[in-house]
């Protein structure tokens, strides 16, 4: 209940930040507002995540599931959504819709995720939960580069479930806001 009252409340910035990032979007990050990719969700089923674009598209091969993020794609308003978190609040519609929760581990892309399902021992916990707009593993380890970090990114969603409490779901919430504040955004 928390989820939807908290997301049906973040409907009206994210209609703010639609309007004031059309126009803006349309100068400097040309192409569509919204990306939409297929994550790996409760029970490792798909779903269809919503943020705010960040990046130029991709040409060629696509980055695999431990590869370095491809910075150079970032634009420069991608760069400042990415900063500030903004990009990942039209994942609010997910929240309504069910396929996501405000705190839990963050998803991955599906196909990412099913290699990581096969090689990252106890990666599969981490979908007993919903995933979550931000995490433990986001606010106390941020983003997750290579093997090792994502290891430990895994081990720390493991943490959050065992854990689960709204206590700790409210220090999450409290942690991420001095993430954004402090502009420690990747």
């Amino acid at each position: 209940m928390f989820d939807l009252c908290v997301a049906a409340l973040l409907l009206i910035p994210l209609g703010v930040f639609v309007a004031a990032l059309l126009p803006v979007n349309l100068l400097l990050n040309k192409g569509p507002l919204f990306f939409v990719q297929s994550r790996m969700g409760y029970g490792c089923r798909p779903f269809m995540a919503i943020k705010f674009r960040t990046m130029t598209g991709a040409s060629g091969t696509a980055r695999g599931a431990f590869d370095a993020l491809e910075t150079e794609r970032i634009t420069a308003l991608g760069r400042w959504l990415r900063i500030t978190r903004i990009d990942e609040l039209p994942q609010i519609i997910n929240v309504l819709r069910g396929e996501m929760s405000l705190i839990g581990p963050r998803p991955d892309a599906y196909d990412h995720a099913r290699v990581y399902l096969r090689e990252i021992p106890g990666y599969a916990a981490r979908h007993s939960v919903l995933p979550g707009i931000s995490g433990y593993a986001q606010t106390e380890l941020g983003y997750a580069d290579g093997r090792d970090a994502f290891c430990r990114k895994v081990m720390a969603d493991r943490h959050y479930i065992a854990h689960s409490s709204f206590g700790f779901d409210l220090w999450i919430v409290w942690r991420t806001l001095v993430v954004v504040l402090t502009r420690r955004g990747a």
